[in-house]
């Protein structure tokens, strides 16, 4: 087969190290077309967004009367949940449950960035510990698997620890921090797949696993969206869709109010995301999940195209830094230097190697992008 030729988006720094990625005409990427078509039209973050969700806010006040917390924000100690807390309690009046799910990665930034938050609000916090046995025993699978998504294992745990807590305990809205403003492009599904696909899941951790995982936390994306939905009535708020979200401004809010620290890219309040998002998906898969990142913010205006080019042009983590954290990766997770790198060195796989979910999921998420409750595209 002959290599497809390198392309880079002329709008955005999407390229062809997404190796489906098309292009139109003009040489705009699909996540631009989509946006300019799909996403701008139907996104209001100035007074039409506000006379929409006004509504919403006064039902969750109205029913959360009698109750200690009128809803539930999952916070990480990132700029996107820190963000919407704050929007939450102090433009909206709402006193939200605060609930973190440590995975036994978090970095000290980011765990004191959710005390900031939390004393600085004077809210409450509710924190679920993974069993780190099994945790690490998904994640050792997951490496063993050779899948380019190395970070499955803790969004899996994030999501479903908190959605399952909410069900458990009566809450009808969750508040999270996912918006447009940062995340109009979702990377393809050979970037980052589906992260509660269970029979993916599953079929990795019986095949490389060595324990079973009596207490990890799960929540497959069909119970969430059909049995927590529309049989337990939880609804999914998206705050700060309705509301102006500019990154930097976010930022300045925060550390003004709280004190809270800025970190150098999107997701580093986890060492291990940090980690994998800077060496393993780069050296070894050959792409830089940045790219994304930094193509939302210059859709929405936050950054130029030629700024997003500088900032991607330099590794996030020097050599030296990079070499420390793959030795702590390793031995956190029970491996030497050498086991590690043996695996690094292993032949990558695709999620289509393994069993999964794929075809019911696509149809589900057609079916919302249908009924207009997402506009990105999954590809």
């Amino acid at each position: 087969m002959t290599a497809r030729k390198y392309q880079i988006c002329t709008n955005c720094v999407m390229d062809t190290s997404d190796s489906t990625l098309q292009f139109d005409a003009r040489g705009w990427c699909q996540y631009c077309c989509n946006y300019h078509s799909n996403i701008l039209p139907n996104w209001h973050s100035d007074e039409r967004g506000l006379k929409r969700i006004m509504p919403v806010i006064e039902k969750i006040k109205a029913d959360g009367k009698g109750r200690d917390h009128d809803c539930i924000i999952g916070i990480s100690g990132g700029l996107d949940s820190s963000y919407v807390t704050y929007v939450a309690r102090e433009k909206f009046g709402l006193r939200p449950l605060m609930f973190h799910c440590d995975t036994g990665w978090n970095s000290d930034l980011g765990v004191s960035n959710i005390e900031k938050i939390i004393h600085g609000l004077g809210l409450d916090l509710v924190t679920e510990v993974v069993n780190w046995e099994e945790m690490k025993d998904l994640q050792r699978a997951f490496f063993k698997s050779q899948v380019s998504f190395q970070d499955q294992p803790q969004d899996l745990a994030l999501f479903s620890a908190m959605y399952n807590f909410a069900a458990a305990n009566g809450f009808k809205y969750v508040i999270t921090g996912g918006n447009n403003s940062t995340e109009c492009v979702r990377e393809s599904l050979e970037w980052t797949y589906y992260s509660t696909d269970m029979v993916h899941v599953r079929d990795i951790h019986g095949k490389f696993g060595t324990r079973p995982l009596k207490t990890f936390p799960t929540c497959d994306i069909l119970k969430y969206r059909i049995y927590y939905r529309w049989i337990k009535g939880m609804r999914v708020i998206k705050l700060l869709d309705y509301v102006p979200y500019i990154k930097q401004d976010a930022v300045r809010t925060l550390s003004e109010k709280f004190g809270w620290q800025p970190y150098p890219q999107k997701h580093y309040e986890s060492r291990f995301t940090r980690f994998y998002e800077s060496y393993w998906t780069p050296k070894k898969f050959g792409y830089d999940k940045r790219r994304a990142y930094l193509s939302s913010e210059i859709l929405t205006g936050q950054l130029t195209r030629d700024q997003a080019l500088a900032h991607l042009a330099t590794p996030e983590l020097d050599e030296e830094t990079m070499a420390h954290e793959f030795e702590y990766v390793a031995t956190k997770l029970g491996w030497t230097v050498a086991e590690f790198q043996e695996i690094f060195r292993g032949e990558n796989k695709s999620f289509r190697d393994y069993k999964n979910n794929l075809f019911l999921i696509t149809l589900g998420t057609k079916i919302f992008n249908l009924l207009g409750l997402d506009n990105r595209i999954f590809r």
